[in-house]
């Protein structure tokens, strides 16, 4: 009698979500992702510590990239890539799982976001700091398909007259930053045609500085990264708005040592999170954000 009593008192109760707009669902435990098998089983896998995958990354390593505040003893500045919080440590850590790591067998190393690219021996399995795809670079490096498809944006500070462009046409009186190595230049040389010419910097955070202390009008970075910079590098500044693309679609790709075997098999996680939407739902949690765009 007892057990009929306690079934009927639970099954009065069901409806309740109902009336309150949300049906009672069972809550489901994500699957866990099947590592790959083959050549890309993980004890087949060359790397460059062996039962490690040693993943390269700038330093600072910044929002919205990377999240979680700086650890003591793990060397990185402004964020924290082992905490799996930034859209390209989650991306990182997804691919990882993907591959068979657990991720205490995750090492994270500093490297210079030119030195990346450049021709020799890597310390690195792959390396990912919104590095994109060129053909130039595609000569030292293997890249993987993309795992971010990108746009341009301009920031500018808020008291300037730059702040109130609507079109790519009126942009081109004014003088611009960017950081070293990267597309922002080419895209500004090649499409905004500026009648001064752009300003290159060491690092983004020289590029940061030389915009707050007004020495140039406007600095040229992958959109996600204005976000940062407005609200807390620069918070007297503005997105003026995001660069159309022009000519080949921009995208990051992580970076190999040239001819490394490993990059199949990373393709092949990066896939399989496209697929199932992995990708997507990480761009919605840390990529969010809007900006008009330039015309």
């Amino acid at each position: 009698m007892r057990k009929l009593l306690v079934f009927l008192a639970v099954a009065a109760l069901a409806p309740a979500g109902y009336a309150l707009g949300k049906p009672a669902r069972p809550t489901l435990a994500k699957p866990m992702a099947a590592g790959l098998t083959g050549a890309c089983a993980r004890a087949n896998l060359k790397l460059v510590n062996a039962g490690q995958l040693t993943i390269g990354t700038n330093n600072p390593a910044y929002p919205p990239w990377f999240d979680g505040k700086e650890k003591k003893g793990t060397g990185f500045k402004t964020s924290n890539p082992y905490s799996g919080k930034g859209y390209e440590s989650a991306v990182a850590y997804a691919a990882a799982k993907r591959l068979g790591f657990s991720r205490v067998a995750v090492k994270w190393t500093a490297v210079p976001f030119d030195k990346s690219y450049a021709p020799g021996k890597k310390s690195f399995d792959f390396y990912l700091a919104q590095v994109s795809y060129k053909p130039v670079r595609a000569k030292a490096v293997s890249f993987s398909s993309s795992y971010y498809f990108v746009n341009q944006a301009v920031v500018g500070l808020k008291k300037n007259s730059i702040s109130k462009v609507k079109t790519m046409v009126d942009l081109r009186p004014y003088t611009f930053g960017v950081p070293l190595g990267t597309t922002s230049y080419d895209y500004v040389v090649k499409y905004i045609k500026p009648t001064k010419k752009p300003k290159v910097y060491d690092t983004l955070n020289d590029a940061v500085t030389a915009l707050k202390n007004g020495q140039i009008d406007g600095l040229v970075v992958d959109f996600p990264s204005t976000g940062y910079i407005t609200g807390v590098q620069v918070p007297n500044s503005v997105v003026v708005g995001r660069l159309p693309t022009r000519g080949p679609k921009e995208y990051f790709g992580l970076v190999f040592q040239k001819g490394n075997p490993l990059v199949a098999c990373v393709n092949k996680a990066l896939a399989a999170m496209r697929a199932d939407g992995t990708l997507k739902r990480l761009e919605r949690a840390w990529l969010s954000g809007s900006a008009p765009l330039l015309k």
